[in-house]
């Protein structure tokens, strides 16, 4: 089963009505940071590696 364009709608103004206009934009604020955060420490592990040094090998 696939939800359209008219389902979302539906659960978005039943969210909206159950939490409110402010405490759901705080939830999705908190949501988008969560998002961020995650997707920087999953980039940190390619940062922590340290460059191997160029050797003489390469000549």
């Amino acid at each position: 089963m696939r939800f359209g364009v008219p389902e979302l709608l539906i659960v978005l103004v039943i969210v909206i009505v159950l939490f409110g206009p402010g405490r759901f934009g705080k939830i999705l604020g908190e949501l988008g940071s969560g998002l961020k955060s995650f997707k920087d420490n999953l980039g940190s592990d390619k940062k922590d590696e340290e460059p191997k040094p160029p050797t003489d090998e390469a000549k």
